[in-house]
């Protein structure tokens, strides 16, 4: 099948020969280990070359459908193709639940998964630290698993995996019992509570979001998700920090409907209609735009957003909101989190390629001291000898990477620059 597709922002028209799409399990090995070079392509929402190929790509999505809760080992298993929005509501109803989600749950699970996507919380990890097992189909055609009980330190190195040690079709998370939260939305947060009270914000709810378009030195909004007490309705003070409670629902980009993001107010509801920003059903965030984003450790949280802001005349024109955020340490080998408790500075840029890419540099140098690590599936201008100083296992990586795909069958332009050929 010949098709030129792009990926959801369309600033990337994938540059594959041909994209596949096999229906079984014995049909993606034949596939794989035919191909000279492959590349899986998972719900198309990087805004980077990462699942780009100029021979073969391939989606799993077509494969059996699959959600299985393990009760006795705490686990589901799900097809990597599948988004966390088409099984969640089934894991809820099962009586379970992620500890985590990203904003957006049109994202597919073996995508987010290889690139490190994360949603909010001081406690709570990026969506990879769910993974228990991995079964992928390696470079010549065989079908492999990987689990967190038997593969040791190996396992922390191929969970995020940048698609390079083969094609992911199922992957073991995870679960805790379900639970509900409350959003909340405040509007205005002074400049100075930013200097002062930052840390208390960011751990004041299960899950937190600051949202600025850089145009001031305050924050627009705070998003908190907070967890529902059954013994007590869900309350919020009218002002917090400085801050006022929002009377109806918000969308973290000015002038854009809260009606497309999930419910606000303090309305309880279970963790898959809460965790998320936007719902299923509406096209996510701006819907035309770009990303990128950092992730620097979070004691230099105040610090960093006061380097970015000498620089807001140069962001805000671009900017359509910029989010910030907090995960949880790991020790997954690529993940941004990797050794240290994180915040995540993110940007939803206007689409302009070339504009943006004037002013990540800048942004970069800004952040520099403070030893940032950029989302593997964003847009970014590190270059390849910066990403292995900030990656302790990035040597690693590169030796599984040539275990796993010796003739790189699985690379491509963007991974090959990442990590050349006996680096």
């Amino acid at each position: 099948m010949t098709s030129r597709l792009t990926n959801w922002a369309g600033n990337v028209t994938f540059r594959a020969a041909r994209l596949h799409s096999p229906t079984s399990l014995t049909e993606l090995q034949d596939l794989v280990g035919g191909s000279p070079r492959i590349r899986a392509l998972g719900s198309g929402h990087s805004f980077n070359r990462i699942a780009d190929s100029t021979s073969d790509q391939v989606t799993v999505a077509a494969l059996p459908p699959m959600c299985s809760v393990d009760p006795d080992r705490s686990t589901v298993t799900v097809s990597a193709g599948m988004r966390y929005g088409e099984f969640a509501a089934q894991l809820h109803e099962s009586g379970y639940a992620l500890r985590n989600l990203g904003s957006l749950p049109h994202i597919s699970v073996g995508g987010a998964i290889a690139t490190g996507t994360h949603g909010s919380g001081t406690t709570v990890g990026n969506l990879a630290t769910a993974v228990r097992a991995l079964q992928l189909v390696t470079a010549d055609g065989v079908v492999s698993e990987i689990s967190r009980d038997t593969h040791g330190d190996e396992f922390r190195g191929a969970v995020v995996g940048l698609g390079a040690l083969g094609v992911v079709t199922r992957v073991t998370l995870d679960v805790v019992p379900t639970f509900q939260l409350s959003q909340w939305v405040y509007e205005d947060l002074p400049a100075a509570a930013l200097a002062t009270d930052l840390p208390a914000i960011l751990a004041s709810g299960y899950s937190v979001s600051l949202f600025t378009d850089w145009r001031s030195d305050s924050i627009q909004q705070v998003w908190r998700k907070v967890l529902v007490d059954p013994d007590e309705p869900p309350h919020a003070p009218d002002r917090w920090y400085g801050a006022t409670l929002a009377d109806r629902a918000r969308h973290p980009i000015a002038g854009l409907s809260g009606d497309v993001c999930t419910e606000q107010l303090g309305v309880p509801g279970p963790w898959h209609l809460r965790l998320p920003h936007f719902r299923m059903e509406f096209t996510p965030s701006a819907g035309k735009e770009l990303q990128s984003e950092y992730l620097l450790p979070r004691e230099h949280a105040a610090a960093a957003l006061a380097a970015l802001g000498e620089i807001r005349d140069r962001i805000a024109p671009l900017v359509q909101v910029s989010e910030i955020r907090t995960v949880a340490a790991d020790q997954l080998w690529l993940s941004p989190s990797y050794g240290r408790d994180t915040v995540a500075i993110h940007f939803t840029w206007v689409p302009d390629t070339a504009a943006v890419g004037s002013v990540l540099g800048d942004i970069e140098d800004r952040l520099g001291p403070f030893a940032p690590r950029p989302h593997w599936g964003k847009l970014f201008a590190t270059d390849q000898q910066t990403l292995a100083a900030a990656y302790e296992r990035y040597a690693d990586f590169a030796a599984l990477m040539a275990r796993y795909d010796p003739t790189g069958k699985f690379g491509n332009e963007l991974l090959d620059r990442w990590f050349p050929s006996g680096s």
